[in-house]
């Protein structure tokens, strides 16, 4: 793939400060917060009581502050939920996507990029530096992920723009779907517990750390094997719209109940749709799933970076 960078314009942040914070996000999150070092990030997710996802994130420990990436459309209802459960803990929660701007940059040349920038030395997964124009993490799959202040924002797209060419954000859904990184939107809230989107294989999910929102379930999940639900990538033709929570069905499960729904879905150019998709393990085996209707187009398995439990 040639070398691009996106402006995640659809990605906002929320930033906890305070001498509480990271005590206070490890018990509301599925991941080790206190394990987060300074120069690294961390996938993690937050859960309801039942232990159903209201979102995924990605976080970021800086030296002032922890700053939970998320999808814009969520960010006023989980920074609310969160604001409740504060209490008497010394954390303060404000809303950073105005002053902080996000962009991705991927391909052959995204390492080569990243270090134009000050930032040559992340050389594995998660980890983190501040650059001299933003700070950068590098994501599995030889992909980037850079903050910077919202005055620097046009001077790091001119960077990036002498090097890469800039691409819409369906692209970076895209690679997030390639490199099966689930996001939550409105339309999937409260729908799956953190291991039936892979969560937990991505490094989202601690299960030595102590009590959050939901642990027992997902705790119970993990130790008793009781998970009949993984997501997988996908590809279907169809000309219709594919969107986060359209049902799927296969014929083990007969045309009246879903044996699956879309997590997120991406138009490809050749009228095709690639989506993750949280499917009946059975039915994924089987071979024969299908969008919307037991009649409905036929779903492509297609490989992920890591390896699905059998």
């Amino acid at each position: 793939m040639q070398t691009v960078f996106c402006e995640l314009k659809g990605q906002a942040l929320i930033a906890f400060s305070g001498e509480d914070a990271a005590a206070f996000l490890h018990a509301q999150l599925t991941s080790d917060i206190m394990a987060l070092a300074a120069d690294r990030t961390q996938y993690g997710g937050y859960c309801s009581p039942k232990g159903r996802l209201l979102a995924t994130l990605l976080l970021w420990r800086r030296p002032a502050d922890i700053l939970l990436q998320l999808p814009r459309d969520l960010r006023e209802g989980v920074q609310e939920r969160l604001s409740r459960y504060v209490l008497r803990s010394r954390v303060r929660i404000t809303d950073a996507s105005e002053q902080l701007r996000v962009f991705g940059i991927a391909g052959a040349g995204a390492a080569s990029i990243v270090s134009t920038v000050g930032a040559a030395d992340l050389v594995a997964a998660h980890e983190s530096v501040d650059a001299d124009a933003a700070r950068i993490t590098r994501l599995p799959g030889m992909r980037y992920v850079a903050i910077t202040e919202a005055e620097r924002a046009s001077s790091l797209r001119e960077r990036l723009g002498k090097h890469a060419q800039q691409q819409a954000e369906s692209l970076w859904t895209r690679l997030d779907i390639e490199a099966g990184v689930p996001s939550i939107t409105a339309a999937t809230q409260e729908q799956y517990v953190p291991q039936m989107v892979n969560l937990d294989l991505i490094g989202g999910v601690s299960y030595s750390k102590g009590c959050y929102p939901g642990q027992e379930i997902v705790a119970r999940m993990h130790y008793l094997g009781r998970l009949k639900q993984r997501m997988y990538r996908v590809r279907v033709i169809t000309t219709d719209r594919v969107s986060p929570g359209d049902a799927l069905f296969s014929p083990d499960f007969g045309a009246e109940q879903a044996s699956g729904s879309i997590v997120q879905a991406v138009a490809c150019e050749d009228g095709a749709h690639e989506a993750l998709a949280v499917v009946q393990i059975g039915s994924a085996r089987s071979g024969a799933l299908r969008f919307k209707s037991l009649n409905g187009p036929v779903l492509e398995l297609l490989s992920l970076p890591y390896a699905i439990p059998s």
